[in-house]
């Protein structure tokens, strides 16, 4: 079987909701991969509204606003320039790269610990709204807790001979 080209971030398997969102200032200027996740914000205006994900679940979003993919066609900068994006939810089954690849703990006074991964494990987002398997709440002291907030299942880990994409079965 021929390999499956991988030149986005996010590779839908199995497609699940899928809904047009705003995005907050924050997000919009920092920009964004595609598989980042993101959780609802209040709004003043009547509209669906998400920022990056700080551990609570929401969805993600499909596409990044700077893919490779997108370099030569219309829609490229498009998303961040009007402000919305497609946002994912419910039961999907997607390969990303966009996941925490270094411990939290070693993120934050180093040196770099690798986080490793296997096939039925259960994912949340960190902080940063990446897929991950520690919950980050607990080991930031974050005052919210544990992260009890299911969003994920890891189908197939992330190898060299995947690209170092995992696939996951996502459960938002």
């Amino acid at each position: 079987m021929a390999e499956i080209l991988r030149t986005r971030d996010v590779i839908i398997f199995y497609k699940g909701d899928a809904y047009a969102v705003t995005l907050d200032a924050a997000l919009r200027a920092s920009g964004w991969s595609g598989g980042q996740g993101v959780s609802w914000v209040d709004s003043p205006l009547d509209e669906f509204q998400v920022g990056r994900s700080t551990g609570l679940y929401g969805g993600f979003l499909l596409w990044g606003s700077d893919e490779d993919a997108d370099k030569y066609t219309s829609i490229i900068g498009q998303q961040p320039a009007v402000g919305h994006a497609v946002m994912g939810t419910g039961n999907w089954i997607i390969s990303t790269r966009i996941f925490e690849r270094y411990t939290y703990a070693s993120r934050q006074a180093g040196p770099l610990v690798p986080l490793t991964y296997a096939s039925g494990e259960r994912l949340v987002f960190s902080l940063r709204g990446l897929w991950t398997k520690e919950d980050e709440w607990a080991l930031s002291g974050d005052p919210r807790g544990s992260n009890g907030y299911f969003n994920a299942n890891v189908m197939q880990p992330p190898t060299a001979q995947n690209n170092f994409f995992i696939t996951l079965q996502t459960g938002l």
